[in-house]
């Protein structure tokens, strides 16, 4: 068996995104706190935010992990690891790290890059991505974020405890509109309290830098930053594969796969965030595995799943599974039961000082919760 990866191992979750983001996050709550004490009795203070110690303890943390995940670590366990740039020469040949390997199957997991939106003057423009953030060793005190998805609300939020002055920009009516809408309220008005300055239905039009002062301009008007995060979403990396030599089928949203993560190469499969679909890092592991066993066992299952939890890492952190109550009510009419429960009923949510959230349960009403009584009884209760 080999691996070939262009640069390391372990992918976006563990140098860009999951490892790096929460362990930001971690430092962003604790300012917070420090800020906050008063409410349980002991004395506040306003943290001294050293921005470059704590990406230092945030790439420590990948560090740790990336050992697990290491070409040494997987060479101990037989695997043979090629590093370099890699692309097929035809389906059962590819180039990689200045070698050609033969292989009688394949599978691509190429992951996915930052989405880059076509806005005037970007490429003359020191901007950030969830790729480049970790990199800043001063904390920015203009801080401007364009995009109200998962990474955008995260990101935004961290660097508003760590003491900058946040913008978030989104150009929809309302932030992570993948999510329940009591949601996408909920959360802008926490954000708020943090300091975020909010905007929605805002189309940004035009970008310039004069010295190290960023501008943007939006709807006529203009925003002044120290630093500017894009994160307008993900594109599958498929750019240097030459995927054309190996007579694989794809398209700009990712490598066309069946359900059970086949391509239309019978040995050639794919999984993950370049396969297009969700992007999320357990999802990605599923799919990996699912195809692998595809390719060996007779049995095939579905690596392509209608239901896949996610959830951001807001405050209150918003999880969700399954349909939306919009889209349970469009599948099945008025045969739909919606139970909300607040979270200050949660004897554990108040002893923690922060009883802001729901639980929402969505369900038909013919099914085995039926036979409930209803509502639910209160959870912690």
């Amino acid at each position: 068996m080999a691996l070939a990866e262009k640069k390391w191992g372990g992918g976006d979750c563990t140098w860009t995104g999951c490892v790096p983001s929460k362990s930001l996050l971690k430092a962003a709550k604790i300012a917070h706190d420090m800020r906050n004490a008063h409410r349980f009795g002991i004395d506040a203070t306003e943290p001294q935010v050293d921005l470059k110690a704590v990406m230092a303890r945030v790439k420590s943390v990948v560090e740790e992990v990336y050992r697990a995940e290491s070409p040494e670590k997987l060479r101990a366990s037989g695997i043979d690891v090629f590093l370099g740039p890699t692309r097929f020469l035809d389906d059962h040949n590819i180039e990689t790290g200045g070698e050609t390997l033969t292989g009688r199957r394949f599978l691509i997991a190429t992951g996915a890059r930052p989405a880059i939106p076509p806005i005037s003057g970007i490429d003359d423009v020191d901007f950030l991505t969830y790729e480049t953030l970790w990199d800043l060793e001063e904390l920015p005190r203009r801080f401007i974020v364009i995009g109200g998805g998962p990474i955008g609300c995260e990101m935004a939020r961290a660097f508003c405890r760590l003491g900058s002055n946040v913008t978030l920009l989104e150009a929809g009516p309302r932030i992570l509109p993948q999510d329940e809408p009591e949601a996408g309220d909920l959360i802008p008005s926490r954000l708020m309290d943090d300091g975020v300055d909010l905007r929605l239905n805002v189309m940004v039009d035009r970008l310039w830098q004069n010295g190290d002062t960023i501008h943007v301009g939006m709807d006529g008007q203009e925003l002044e930053g120290d630093a500017l995060l894009v994160a307008v979403g993900r594109r599958p990396m498929l750019d240097d594969l030459e995927l054309d030599k190996a007579g694989v089928v794809y398209s700009p949203s990712g490598i066309q796969v069946n359900s059970r993560m086949g391509t239309n190469r019978r040995h050639i499969c794919a999984a993950g965030d370049c396969a297009g679909g969700y992007q999320f890092t357990h999802y990605a592991a599923w799919q990996g595995f699912m195809a692998v066993r595809n390719a060996y066992l007779p049995l095939n299952e579905k690596g392509v799943l209608d239901l896949v939890p996610w959830s951001t890492f807001t405050d209150p952190e918003v999880a969700h599974t399954g349909l939306t109550e919009a889209q349970a009510r469009s599948k099945f009419g008025q045969g739909v039961l919606v139970c909300n429960w607040p979270l200050e009923k949660v004897d554990r949510a108040l002893t923690d000082g922060d009883a802001t959230g729901f639980v929402k349960l969505i369900h038909k009403a013919t099914g085995p919760f039926w036979a409930l009584p209803w509502p639910l009884p209160g959870p912690g209760r």
